[in-house]
């Protein structure tokens, strides 16, 4: 089943400016935990483009009042794609910026306006050389002022926004810890524009973009929360599950400086814009019968039910009548009569979705297993977006499909070279100089190469991306290490496939829009193997942002190829990386693990030896890869386990998805 997705339109929270609108599904006027509106779309493009709609228009409507529109713009991940937005609006549309005047939250500090990790140049890069705004009109906090002049920099900073009649529309993200800008947890309502030291977490989440947590910054330069707050209109934006706990606290929580973003539950203007998973914590999401009359069909079901035996820490069929009455789920139990046969059935489906067999199981009844019996022998095509996210994230059934003799390839679709550290590198090119020395391999072209390249390593800038030769020779780290995975767990070279997708090969964390060529590519090895079945990334939230552009080429070029007669016989399960997992009721199949196999899935994630003890892109949690995965994994069985079902010591989940 695909992954089922929200209709914007259908849940906006009552606001000044719109009617109360029923949610989907559902019947009269819902109760609301919220304090903050709240807009959810099915994807943070369309949220995106929303937003950028709305910014487009007050563009538009102070030029025809002949006034200036004063922006208040942030960075990182989030806001990428309206900027991206607004950028094909002045292209296609004639959108001009020529009236903007914009004023950035924060800057890294110490920070050099021209280093590529600096918001002056992420806001060049990703707007502002791309339209028409006067370079006179768009400012960024300095990341270069001396610290006994950082006060008054700061001071003057305000009154600059002050002078030109304050901010029209101020765009936010949000950390996780619930930041604003850099107003990191503790930060005072009535913070002004000031420096600011750090948390670990944001520090620990920058990481990717600085290529490890010892190259981030300690401190920012921040606009306060009271300049936020001044704004006349607030649009903050949230991707993903992993900041679903934080927007629960700021939407339905208590105001706290614990979580600044709470803050701005008082602001008579703002709406939180988020996609599905953002949005996956709030109240009439995770439990929409809490705050609703509902249509109960076999999702809702199977999500309310698991849902109660988790909180009663009771196994689902162990739950009684009363359970059900006592936790607002009344009509359920008038609708489908006694709450055992409800019981019985979520159960049954429950136990339909583990199998041994991810392959399916030969001359077996497959009535009521997740994959189909015939072919016996398939073949199996594993889309792994970096060299890793195979062994991270299905080892345990890539080595069960290969030990019951499915053809099974895999497909790295990215080098992955912007993982490696300078260091590791480094090594790497000391080893093959040392090489050709020791057994006199004389190639001056080589050696040349190599000594190039550990010059430029050693003298690096922040200012620098990598060299083609750098990138080449981080790659080649990742590929030795990816197939030492694939031979270990047992797979001909001939089945290994290195994509290299140019978007990725950019040499920064921020990548091409995907093209043309990455389709094609992606397309023709589909059309090579003629797939029984297909593993895909569908860990939409992964922070480097790649999972999502790699499964946008595998959805097209499976669009194009859908006609094609294998297509009609080919399945195409998702998987999720190291940093969560599918909720309970969306799994379609559970492979289980044994204690032996979830050590054998540990070494091979070892071979990727250049992402351990050091891993470049930790995000905020400072577990190591193999360490994340055993934890998920075992999740999962506890899980199952708790719902009443076999225990097994760890599981991998899969769900289906449909061309």
């Amino acid at each position: 089943m695909e992954p089922q997705t929200l209709n914007p339109e259908s849940i906006l929270i009552p606001t000044a400016n719109n009617a109360p609108a029923q949610s989907s599904g559902r019947i009269g006027q819902p109760i609301t935990y919220e304090k903050i509106p709240t807009h959810i779309y099915a994807s943070s493009k369309d949220a995106s483009s929303a937003v950028a709609r709305e910014i487009a228009e007050l563009i538009r409507q102070k030029q025809r009042e002949g006034k200036p529109c004063v922006l208040g713009l942030a960075t990182g991940s989030s806001p990428k794609t309206v900027y991206a937005e607004l950028v094909r609006m002045h292209r296609e549309e004639g959108l001009s910026f020529r009236n903007v005047m914009s004023f950035n939250l924060d800057e890294y500090y110490p920070m050099q306006p021209d280093s590529i990790y600096s918001y002056h140049r992420f806001m060049k890069e990703q707007l502002f050389d791309h339209v028409d705004i006067d370079p006179e009109n768009f400012f960024v906090p300095d990341g270069t002022v001396p610290v006994e002049q950082l006060q008054e920099y700061c001071r003057s900073y305000e009154n600059k926004i002050n002078s030109v009649g304050g901010l029209d529309f101020q765009l936010l993200g949000i950390g996780g810890n619930g930041h604003i800008g850099f107003n990191e947890p503790g930060s005072l309502i009535n913070s002004r524009t000031r420096l600011i030291t750090l948390d670990h977490s944001t520090r620990a989440a920058a990481a990717m973009e600085f290529g490890g947590l010892p190259q981030v910054p300690r401190k920012a330069v921040t606009m306060g929360v009271a300049p936020i707050m001044s704004a006349r209109r607030i649009v903050l934006l949230a991707w993903g599950e992993r900041k679903a706990q934080v927007i629960k606290g700021a939407v339905e929580g208590a105001v706290t400086e614990h979580n600044p973003a709470s803050y701005l539950q008082a602001h008579p203007n703002v709406t939180f814009v988020l996609d599905d998973r953002a949005a996956s914590e709030l109240t009439r999401v995770k439990t929409p019968w809490a705050v609703d009359t509902v249509v109960w069909d076999n999702r809702m079901i199977k999500k309310a039910v698991t849902h109660l035996s988790k909180i009663l820490n009771k196994p689902i069929l162990k739950l009684i009548d009363k359970d059900y009455n006592d936790n607002g789920m009344s009509d359920l139990l008038a609708q489908y009569g006694a709450g055992y046969e409800i019981n019985i059935n979520v159960f049954n489906q429950l136990q339909h979705t583990i199998t041994g067999w991810p392959g399916g199981k030969p001359n077996a009844d497959d009535t009521n297993r997740p994959e189909r019996a015939e072919p016996a022998r398939k073949r199996v095509l594993i889309f792994s977006p970096h060299p890793d996210d195979d062994i991270i994230s299905m080892g345990g059934t890539f080595q069960r499909l290969v030990d019951q003799g499915h053809e099974v390839h895999v497909a790295y679709q990215t080098s992955g070279n912007i993982a490696v550290a300078d260091d590791e590198a480094l090594r790497f090119i000391d080893f093959v100089v040392d090489f050709n020395d020791r057994f006199d391999i004389e190639s001056n072209e080589v050696t040349q190469l190599f000594q190039d390249a550990k010059e430029f390593l050693k003298h690096k800038k922040d200012s620098q991306i990598d060299t083609p030769e750098v990138r080449h020779v981080k790659g080649l780290i990742r590929r030795g290490e990816a197939k030492a995975t694939c031979r270990f767990v047992g797979i001909p070279m001939e089945q290994v496939h290195f994509l290299d997708l140019p978007f990725y090969e950019t040499g920064t964390v921020q990548k091409k829009p995907l093209g043309e060529e990455d389709i094609q590519i992606i397309e023709a090895l589909i059309d090579e193997v003629q797939p029984h079945q297909i593993y895909a990334a569908g860990d939409f939230a992964d922070p480097h942002g790649t999972h999502k552009v790699c499964w946008d080429g595998i959805e097209a070029a499976l669009k194009r190829s859908k006609h094609k007669d294998y297509m009609k016989d080919c399945w195409i399960w998702l998987y999720r990386g190291a940093w969560a997992e599918w909720d309970i009721d969306e799994i379609e199949m559970a492979v289980p693990m044994s204690p032996d196999q979830v050590l054998r899935k540990r070494m091979g994630i070892f071979k990727h030896q250049s992402q351990k003890d050091g891993v470049v892109f930790q995000g905020e949690d400072s577990r190591e890869f193999w360490q994340r995965a055993e934890e998920r994994n075992q999740g999962t069985a506890k899980l199952y386990d708790d719902l009443g079902l076999a225990e097994y010591e760890a599981m991998e989940a899969f769900v289906r998805w449909h061309v």
